[in-house]
């Protein structure tokens, strides 16, 4: 399936989706799963840093994006590996788990989240920091959540046996 499909879906039903994309077992294909979510969640703070550049002449916007760009990009997905380490380490004392699957089912939900992340940052940029700024963060937050659980849930399952022909 296309990737815009799997996402949509994943609000749906996560773990067939992960189960799916289980088969295609390459680490560049989680990398590019991570890199493009952390892409667009560093669209998603354009409007707000614009609306911080403007309002205040301490710190230009392209100084502001320069930032920006350092920590979703470069920061931001060493910190994902780490976390998908720690998940892994703490996972092992439930049982058996597949690190690939813990860290698909991180970094897949990184990417799910990640359109909903534009939405909260065209309020951030829109209206500012507030209640309803944080209200528009919490459907990202709660897709987020979710994907990660379903995913951890997968990364758990006992694979089922091949039945030789």
């Amino acid at each position: 399936m296309a990737l815009t499909t799997d996402i949509v879906a994943s609000y749906r039903r996560p773990r067939a989706v992960l189960r799916r994309q289980q088969g295609d077992r390459r680490e560049a294909r989680i990398l590019v799963y991570l890199m493009i979510g952390c892409a667009l969640i560093f669209v998603a703070q354009w409007p707000r840093l614009a609306r911080e550049a403007h309002l205040s002449d301490e710190i230009p916007l392209d100084a502001l994006l320069a930032g920006a760009l350092f920590a979703w990009i470069f920061i931001a997905p060493l910190v994902f590996y780490a976390l998908g380490g720690i998940l892994g380490l703490i996972l092992r004392l439930a049982g058996p788990v597949d690190a690939f699957a813990v860290r698909l089912g991180l970094f897949w939900a990184v990417l799910c989240a990640s359109p909903l992340m534009l939405f909260q940052g065209l309020a951030a940029g829109m209206i500012g920091p507030g209640p309803q700024t944080t209200l528009a963060f919490l459907p990202a937050a709660a897709a987020f959540i979710a994907i990660l659980i379903a995913g951890l849930r997968v990364a758990l399952e006992r694979p089922e046996p091949v039945e030789a022909a």
